[in-house]
C-alpha cells in the first residue's frame, strides 16, 4: 500500500503536530482509565482484550491497530505517514503515562482525571486530524467499508463498529460507564471545535498547475 499525505507543505509543523497529537491521545487515554469512570467503546475492548491476554494496554492497542490496518487490505484503502505513526505512538504513549500515574484515588480526583481525559482526547485527534497525513486504522475501517458499500450510512457503520467493540469488550471486562456516555456526547463537538485551530489544508493549485497542456 503507498501512504498517502503530501508532507510538501510544512513538513516540520505537519509532522510535529501529527506526534503531539499522538502522544497526547495516549495521554488523554490513560487518564480516563485511571479514572475508572469508563472508556470509549474502542478503549473498552482494548481494556478487556488486555485482561484476558495479560498484555499490556499499550501493547493490545498497538496490536489491534495493526490487525485492522491489515483490514484495509480488502477495502482498497491507502494509509498515511499518520495512519502508521497511530498504530505504534499511541500505545507507547498510553503505557508509559500509566506507568507514571497511580491507581485509584477519591471521587472528585477522579472526576477531574476523566474530564481532562475526554478534553485532551478531543485536543488530540484535532492535532492528529489536522495535521492530514492519514486518519487512523479505526477511522480508516468505517469510511473504507462505506466506500465499498456507497448505500451505507457511515454514522450506521461507526454506530454499529462501536456498539459490537463496546460489547465485546464490556463482557471480555473492560470498564464501561459515566464515562463512556460522556465520551460519546462530548468528543464530536470538542473536535469539531478545536479543529479549525490546528487545520493545516495544502494550498491549492496554482494557475500553471490547473492550465490545461497545449
Amino acid at each position: 500500500m503507498t501512504l498517502i499525505g503530501n508532507l510538501r507543505h510544512r513538513p516540520v509543523r505537519r509532522l510535529t503536530q501529527l506526534h503531539v497529537g499522538l502522544v497526547l491521545y495516549g495521554f488523554s487515554m490513560a487518564l480516563m482509565i485511571r479514572s475508572e469512570l469508563g472508556l470509549n467503546p474502542w478503549d473498552v475492548f482494548h481494556q478487556g482484550l488486555s485482561r484476558l491476554t495479560g498484555l499490556t494496554m499499550g501493547t493490545t492497542v498497538i496490536l489491534v491497530g495493526a490487525l485492522v490496518l491489515l483490514a484495509w487490505i480488502p477495502l482498497r484503502q491507502r494509509p498515511g505517514i499518520g495512519t502508521v505513526a497511530n498504530v505504534v505512538v499511541i500505545g507507547l504513549a498510553v503505557d508509559a503515562t500509566l506507568a507514571l500515574l497511580p491507581t485509584g484515588g477519591p471521587l472528585p480526583v477522579r472526576i477531574a482525571l476523566l474530564v481532562a481525559g475526554i478534553v485532551g482526547n478531543g485536543v488530540a485527534t484535532a492535532l492528529y486530524l489536522g495535521a492530514r497525513l492519514g486518519p487512523g486504522p479505526r477511522d480508516g475501517l468505517m469510511t473504507g467499508l462505506v466506500a465499498r458499500r456507497p448505500g451505507w450510512s457511515l454514522r450506521l457503520v461507526r454506530t454499529a463498529i462501536e456498539i459490537g467493540v463496546l460489547a465485546v469488550g464490556w463482557l471480555l471486562g473492560g470498564t464501561v460507564g459515566l464515562g463512556t456516555v460522556a465520551y460519546a456526547l462530548t468528543i464530536g463537538p470538542l473536535a469539531q471545535f478545536f479543529l479549525p485551530v490546528f487545520d493545516t489544508p495544502e494550498p491549492g493549485p496554482t494557475p500553471v498547475e490547473t492550465a490545461p497542456a497545449t
